[in-house]
């Protein structure tokens, strides 16, 4: 292995960069979207339970949005409700949305990275290509020609290309279900927050 990419020349250290930052992104990404992390089954249930004649108190409110991304969105309902009760249900929708799309932020962080390194390593691959193509062709003397070394040369120089294959084709298969991941992370955001807005509604008109 050390011999191919020594034989590749300088042209192929720009993709192995590529392929480190590709794997820690992709375990990262992996690690913090787990779904105790991010939506815990059962969460909405919980909260709806404890805010279902009142709301909670301020430490049980702090606790459910240090508990995860999910979390995070309720909580913002349950804080401004708290900061004006007759908060109207269109403000009420707007914080919890606001929360929403932060959540969508932290959720799609170093995505763009990913996608970037998957178009870009095949590129980086036919530029080795070329490169080493030009000093093939360029060391040749004139009048002279060994087509066993301009084979060998050209195969030598053809590894860049495969190289930034390898590289991109499983960093843009992750990209796509990481993206897919987080875009049913988002869909369910939206449905558990409607449902806790509308629960928070209804709890605020009991209480009247």
């Amino acid at each position: 292995m050390l011999s191919i990419i020594q034989a590749a020349g300088w042209p192929i250290w720009p993709l192995l960069a590529c392929s480190i930052v590709a794997l820690a992104l992709i375990i990262e990404r992996m690690m913090s979207l787990r779904p105790h992390l991010v939506a815990p089954e059962g969460l909405l249930t919980q909260a709806l339970q404890a805010s279902h004649d009142n709301l909670p108190s301020e430490d049980a409110m702090t606790q459910l949005h240090d508990h995860s991304v999910l979390g995070r969105i309720l909580a913002s309902g349950l804080y401004a409700m708290k900061n004006e009760p007759l908060i109207s249900a269109e403000d009420l929708r707007s914080s919890m949305e606001s929360a929403g799309r932060q959540a969508a932020h932290t959720l799609e962080k170093h995505l763009v990275a990913l996608a970037t390194i998957a178009s870009a390593a095949p590129l980086l691959g036919l530029l080795g290509t070329v490169i080493g193509m030009i000093d093939i062709f360029g060391s040749q003397a004139p009048g002279t020609s060994n087509p066993v070394q301009l084979a060998q040369g050209i195969s030598m120089a053809l590894y860049n290309t495969a190289f930034g294959l390898i590289v991109a084709i499983p960093t843009l298969m992750f990209w796509r279900y990481l993206r897919a991941r987080v875009d049913a992370y988002v869909l369910g955001f939206e449905l558990d927050a409607e449902r806790f807005v509308r629960h928070l509604l209804l709890m605020r008109a009991r209480l009247k």
